[in-house]
């Protein structure tokens, strides 16, 4: 009975390492690994389409659509704007000054100028945008000829717009100012006001409710068009020319550290640009102007 056993063992394994090498093709013994080639190894990866550049702009104020047509522009370099909108106009340079946005796009020369100098910003002008012309409306009158005596007027409350007011008032011979005060008289700088005027002072997102409850109001712009105004509405709209030394052309901010950023000046080129010319002329009919060369 053992050597049966033994037989029968033997066989078994015989058999076992045959159907092996004939499954294999070889012997039963395990195959090197085998090398990986260098192509394997260095083979690239791939990573898909380039990383899109997002860079945010701060704004006051709900008509921004120029920017679609600035978006469009900068698909081929992979930038987007991110617009941020604020509702009022005192937190855009802050916001710029601390970093919390990349660029802002909102105000005047003049406005920037009296923020840098009472605030302390670092931040300039990277480029001109518009000119946004600033119009007086009402509900009650339809020219600035029917003001009567100790009528109420609506204007925004920071220095360069309602200095700004004051001026058109003055170019249509309603009061006259202190000529010392140059494009920023204040209300202490009137010295002829025959009709006793009134004036109210709201943060100039407010100007527009104001109308029930004045005679008229100074709106600006962008806060007309939020309101369904447009120019032809206006009983008195101010004459304004594109020009470098126009201090109410709107601008483009950027830190003063970031003016030569090439990011930055692409999304300037993009603005500044026939496409969205045409696009501000087509969108706003005149509530806005296009304040640069293209």
């Amino acid at each position: 009975m053992k050597k049966k056993n033994i037989i029968a063992l033997t066989l078994t394994a015989t058999l076992s390492l045959s159907l092996l090498a004939a499954c294999g093709g070889g012997s039963a013994t395990t195959p090197a690994p085998q090398e990986s080639t260098p192509a394997e190894e260095t083979a690239p990866v791939e990573t898909g389409a380039p990383e899109t550049t997002v860079v945010t702009v701060g704004v006051v104020g709900a008509n921004n659509d120029q920017w679609i047509t600035v978006n469009e522009l900068l698909a081929a370099e992979n930038i987007e704007v991110e617009i941020k909108e604020f509702s009022a106009y005192n937190i855009p340079n802050d916001a710029l000054n601390a970093g919390e946005i990349d660029l802002n796009a909102f105000q005047h020369k003049a406005y920037l100028n009296n923020e840098i100098e009472a605030q302390g910003y670092d931040i300039t002008v990277l480029g001109d945008t518009i000119i946004a012309p600033l119009s007086l409306y009402s509900d009650k009158i339809t020219s600035v000829g029917e003001l009567k005596e100790g009528d109420q007027i609506a204007v925004p409350q920071d220095p360069t717009n309602e200095g700004r007011c004051l001026k058109i008032l003055e170019a249509q011979g309603v009061l006259k100012v202190d000529p010392a005060a140059g494009y920023m008289p204040e209300l202490k700088d009137i010295t002829e006001n025959p009709l006793n005027l009134k004036f109210v002072e709201v943060e100039a997102a407010q100007t527009s409710t104001m109308l029930p409850d004045v005679a008229a109001a100074f709106i600006n712009g962008a806060h007309a068009s939020d309101a369904g105004l447009t120019p032809d509405d206006a009983i008195c709209t101010e004459t304004v020319e594109p020009g470098s030394d126009n201090p109410y052309i709107n601008i483009i901010a950027c830190r003063t550290a970031d003016l030569e950023n090439e990011t930055y000046l692409k999304v300037l080129a993009a603005y500044q640009s026939a496409e969205t010319a045409q696009a501000i002329k087509d969108i706003y009919k005149g509530l806005y102007i296009p304040a640069f060369q293209y």
